[in-house]
């Protein structure tokens, strides 16, 4: 579908329009979409250990299982095994809870929260807690080290922690009104999008373990680095109806157009246009790609699939879950017309 949209400027205080027309990153991205055939039995145990540890009730409990993360976790992690498969599906039933309670947090409870799940995360076995969320993340990453083993979780553990210090920065950005340039959105957006201990878990998933040697490789960073940004961007696309009918310009197309001036279509199509030439970086990147050996080629061949897997698989997602356009996300998926949210009182 075309767009009628043009990047004519707008003054902040102009009134957004009642709908708009996503940019197509579905149709731009080239990777084939794949399912974990293990993906219902380990999506239904899931949610089952994620409703009762996280003790959640009405409403909250149904909004949950409209997230349908087993959903996202079949695309993009197809080749995992079921045990493997159910600890990435906790982990990310337990990132979205935890994102959503985020939501409430002020900054020095985000810190506190983190400290607490960075403990949990280096000792699940021992350290003690009575907060839920922590609770559940000692189970899944006990788990996690039985076979991700101790420097695994070292790793991972370091990633979230960089997650939980860009989560507290935007909610302090969020509590003073505060919307970063674009360059500083991009670099909170690598952190705050929970992608980097994502991409750790296809290592874990895949039972393959990249040394630091190739994990460092500028190649393989900016191949990381792109599918961040395309898994963060387009999810920021889908995710913006929601965002601003509460008023939180955490978002690539509220920064473009608070610090751009454009109206909101042109912000969705410039979007559009950065996910795009992510898809780009990645190949260009992946064309780059050295040689360490017959095995760590291997190695990272399925590092690489695993990356293509997020990028693909997330934006599916978006439309079979219920998180961003209800239950009409098929039909958007089709239309590309998103109408927008009233404003939320607060």
């Amino acid at each position: 579908m075309s767009s009628t949209a043009t990047n004519t400027p707008i003054r902040p205080s102009e009134p957004l329009p009642a709908s708009f027309v996503l940019p197509d990153p579905v149709t731009d991205c080239p990777y084939p979409l794949h399912i974990n055939p293990h993906y219902h039995d380990v999506a239904r145990a899931s949610e089952q250990w994620l409703l009762e540890g996280a003790r959640l009730v009405e409403p909250h409990a149904t909004k949950f299982m409209g997230l349908k993360a087993g959903t996202l976790c079949a695309f993009t992690f197809p080749s995992a095994d079921a045990s493997h498969l159910r600890v990435c599906t906790d982990f990310m039933n337990w990132f979205f809870d935890m994102d959503d309670w985020l939501e409430e947090f002020d900054v020095d409870d985000t810190w506190g929260m983190r400290d607490c799940c960075i403990a949990a995360f280096r000792d699940p076995v021992d350290f003690q807690t009575e907060k839920l969320g922590v609770k559940m993340a000692k189970s899944f990453f006990g788990r996690f080290t039985q076979t991700g083993g101790q420097d695994a979780l070292s790793g991972l553990s370091i990633l979230w922690s960089c997650t939980y210090a860009a989560v507290a920065k935007q909610v302090d950005d969020r509590a003073n009104g505060h919307i970063p340039d674009l360059e500083s959105y991009i670099a909170l957006r690598r952190n705050t999008s929970g992608m980097k201990p994502s991409f750790a878990l296809v290592e874990y998933a895949a039972r393959i373990d990249l040394s630091d040697e190739v994990q460092a490789h500028p190649v393989i960073k900016g191949m990381e680095e792109a599918a961040n940004d395309f898994a963060s961007w387009s999810n920021d696309i889908y995710s913006y109806n929601i965002e601003q009918s509460r008023g939180d310009p955490h978002n690539l197309i509220a920064v473009l157009m608070h610090h751009q001036g454009i109206s909101l279509q042109a912000a969705a199509n410039c979007a559009g246009a950065l996910c795009k030439g992510s898809i780009q970086r990645f190949e260009e990147n992946r064309a780059m790609l050295p040689s360490w050996g017959e095995e760590i080629d291997r190695q990272v061949a399925i590092y690489v699939e695993g990356l293509q897997d997020w990028m693909v698989g997330s934006l599916h997602w978006s439309f079979e879950s219920e998180r961003y356009f209800g239950k009409e996300g098929p039909q958007v998926k089709q239309t590309r017309i998103v109408k927008l949210l009233p404003k939320r009182s607060h």
